[in-house]
């Protein structure tokens, strides 16, 4: 018998720019230029059906035109494209186009479309460099910063991924501007959470600045960009693989994403996390992490939002206990909660531990009192 140690110690650079602004295609040509992912002129442009008339088309247009070579790839927008079946036949459709590892991917969309295009970026190849251009709010917050994505399955949402770094992301806030209010209050939810475990006076300030939030005023949208991702920054940065105190980040999606899937995804991301924040507060009461007064002053900024706060009446309640068995956060088959402590910290239950576990029984009193 013999052993062969492969010894494959190593230090990897994953840094990256992300840059906030208001029109921002030639700010990523002229990084291309300058050589951003090397000396790749290939690409694929992944979107979906409803960014593809609206940005991505122009800058597929743009690319063309500053001498770079590529092919449009657009899928069925929302929640429900975000599986192992779009991005196989994603693949599929750049196989046959004649795409291998000299090609590079540029995301032109939401989280969704980032979500997909960085695990398929992560995978084809054995790994391609990619880019993240943000169209949305929700991927401003929620997508721009940590490099994890993800497809969901039947079971829970986001099951299967990895961890894949972009060279660089673009949040162009001009974007927003084409926004439904839906998806705006829907981004705010991932900002208001952010605020919540991690940045007091940046509540304040959304509790001062929601009405010119919501009307999409250009420096309000920038400042708000700039601080999601200085807050997510803070928490990546100290763990980067998800190992303890990255769990933080998912405050409220607990019950957030039992509540998204239950929902058949006619909630929209951010809806479903404002209801889970919700029930999270309800927790935090319970244990005495934070007042009622405290947990009252999240509720009303999310109803400034206009985002809900309740359970919609469609949703079973058993049902929904039952799911949230499928978060990652369970452990030898006991719900864990990540909690607040009061507004703008989070409970370190332990040295390194931030999420509890919460028996089954308590957490079905707060959800059956969410009518």
């Amino acid at each position: 018998m013999s052993v062969f140690n492969v010894e494959l110690k190593r230090v990897v650079d994953d840094s990256y720019e992300i840059e906030t602004g208001s029109g921002l295609t030639d700010n990523l040509i002229r990084d291309l230029k300058a050589g951003l992912v090397g000396k790749l002129k290939k690409f694929a442009l992944i979107t979906d059906s409803t960014v593809k008339d609206l940005y991505a088309a122009e800058i597929f247009r743009r690319m063309i035109e500053a001498g770079f070579s590529g092919e449009m790839f657009v899928f069925p927008a929302g929640e429900k494209s975000k599986t192992r079946q779009t991005k196989a036949e994603l693949e599929d459709r750049m196989i046959d186009a004649g795409f291998k590892r000299d090609c590079f991917v540029l995301a032109v969309g939401g989280g969704v479309v980032t979500d997909i295009a960085g695990f398929l970026a992560g995978t084809y190849g054995r790994g391609v460099p990619f880019i993240n251009y943000a169209t949305t709010l929700l991927a401003a917050a929620d997508a721009s910063v940590g490099g994890k994505t993800a497809v969901d399955t039947p079971v829970a949402t986001n099951l299967i991924g990895l961890f894949n770094q972009p060279k660089k992301v673009y949040i162009d806030v001009a974007c927003w501007k084409t926004l439904p209010g839906r998806e705006i209050s829907s981004g705010l939810a991932e900002t208001i959470k952010h605020a919540c475990l991690a940045d007091k006076e940046f509540f304040e300030y959304l509790e001062s600045h929601i009405e010119k939030i919501m009307a999409l005023s250009d420096e309000e949208c920038e400042h708000i960009s700039a601080k999601n991702c200085e807050i997510k920054y803070r928490v990546v940065m100290k763990d980067e693989r998800e190992s303890g105190l990255r769990e933080i980040l998912n405050l409220g999606h607990t019950v957030g994403r039992a509540i998204e899937t239950e929902s058949d995804y006619r909630l929209l991301h951010g809806e479903a996390v404002a209801i889970g924040l919700v029930a999270e507060c309800a927790l935090s009461v319970k244990y005495g992490y934070m007042s009622p007064e405290e947990s009252q002053r999240v509720i009303k900024l999310l109803e400034k939002a206009k985002l809900p706060t309740k359970i919609p009446s469609y949703i079973d309640r058993e049902r929904l206990v039952k799911k949230l068995y499928t978060d990652k956060k369970v452990r030898d088959g006991k719900l864990r909660f990540v909690l607040q402590k009061g507004i703008g910290s989070i409970v370190e239950f332990e040295s390194g531990v931030y999420a509890a576990a919460i028996p089954e029984e308590t957490a079905r009193d707060v959800i059956l009192a969410m009518n």
